[in-house]
């Protein structure tokens, strides 16, 4: 069972020793040098593959939604940060559904823009 100890609360002070006061004086490597090709927006100008861009109306009530298809090799969770990204960037709503983006509107312009700089080629299939 760990040991309590009672934090004085007359006004004495207060002993501290920090946990990482053993790390200085060890000997350990310092941190990597990184080049700026390695990290921001250029490590997502390679090429990531063939995304489709498309604009339905069909079964929405007349409402024109535009859907991003075909990513491969990404998870999940990039695919909801690229569609949180074009929701802030087209000022409409969206939806992630079965590995597919949609976002509200006829917002294929600004999809394939967001998409292009994330190291994506958008093709504007249909109509």
């Amino acid at each position: 069972m760990k040991k309590k100890t009672r934090i004085p609360t007359g006004g004495e002070s207060i002993t501290w020793t920090s946990p990482f006061a053993a790390l200085r004086n060890m000997d350990l490597p310092s941190a990597p040098n990184i080049t700026p090709r390695e990290v921001g927006p250029a490590a997502a100008k390679k090429h990531r593959g063939r995304v489709d861009i498309i604009r339905h109306t069909a079964h929405r009530g007349g409402k024109t939604v535009t859907v991003v298809t075909g990513f491969t090799g990404i998870g999940l969770a990039e695919i909801e940060r690229l569609a949180k990204e074009m929701q802030k960037a087209c000022g409409a709503g969206g939806t992630v559904k079965e590995g597919r983006i949609e976002i509200q509107g006829d917002q294929r312009e600004s999809v394939a823009r967001i998409l292009a700089n994330a190291g994506f080629r958008p093709v504007w299939a249909g109509g």
